[in-house]
């Protein structure tokens, strides 16, 4: 009980929570000229809807990396290191909430995404900020949470650009992009403070073949989502434990046990 328990400036933990909400919520009262973007390749026609919704979404999730390098800046564990492993979840916590609050109609249910956004974005600054010095009795709790909800919010990234309709091409980046950044950041967590890009990289990659693959394949949003979810742990499990130098079986039995339920759950939500 003696260990160090640090936990973050309550009023910048407020202050950043309050700015991210309020940039949320003013979008909705600002009017911005829509921009249709388009370019014409060979065998194909890109078309981009830029609005405010757009640019706010991009700026938000810029504005939370910067607030949570600003936030974790007073930590004793953490003077003269650099934040980038910390701010990793933050900004995609960010982005993916204004992902549905852009396409949720303006109602009681609009509010409620946003508030849990909100709590949710508060608890992983929390978990950042804990997980820093790793003699806090905490810190393999709010591991173990930040890794759960990286996932989650890979999951909840799928099943809202499938349910909003987005077109392959930029499906894919997203998808690609966020399965990438998620699995970095849970093995970096898992691994103790070891960088992995490449293994992060082929996770990535090979998820996005999958999600390619599945695009046009008739099923929900969640079980599309599911159907994506159980590769990108998968892998990111079994390229950690190969790391870990643990034996080829074990290696392989926890992330296929694992492929094997987030499947069969995404079978019965068919």
């Amino acid at each position: 009980m003696d260990k160090p328990r640090y936990l973050p400036d309550p009023d910048r933990l407020s202050v950043l929570a309050a700015t991210i909400i309020l940039a949320y919520t003013l979008t909705r009262f600002i009017e911005f000229p829509e921009r249709n973007l388009s370019l014409q390749l060979p065998g194909i026609y890109i078309a981009f809807n830029l609005n405010i919704y757009t640019i706010v979404t991009v700026l938000v999730a810029g504005l939370t990396a910067a607030g949570t390098t600003w936030l974790l800046g007073d930590h004793p564990g953490l003077i003269g290191k650099i934040t980038l492993q910390h701010w990793i979840l933050p900004a995609l916590t960010a982005w993916i909430i204004g992902i549905p609050l852009n396409q949720i109609n303006f109602s009681l249910t609009w509010w409620f995404v946003l508030a849990v956004g909100g709590v949710l974005l508060t608890l992983i600054l929390v978990a950042e900020y804990i997980v820093i010095d790793p003699d806090d009795i905490r810190q393999p709790l709010a591991a173990a949470g930040l890794t759960a909800v990286a996932f989650a919010l890979l999951l909840v990234l799928a099943i809202t650009l499938r349910y909003a309709g987005v077109r392959l091409y930029l499906f894919l980046p997203a998808l690609t992009i966020g399965s990438g950044l998620v699995c970095l950041r849970a093995m970096y967590l898992r691994l103790h403070g070891r960088w992995t890009v490449i293994q992060a990289g082929i996770a990535s990659l090979i998820t996005g073949q999958i999600a390619a693959a599945l695009y046009y394949w008739p099923v929900s949003p969640i079980t599309y989502g599911l159907c994506l979810l159980g590769p990108a742990y998968a892998l990111s499990s079994l390229l950690s434990n190969l790391m870990e130098e643990k034996p080829l079986r074990q290696a392989i039995l926890e992330p296929a046990l694992a492929l094997l339920i987030v499947w069969v759950t995404a079978w019965l939500t068919k």
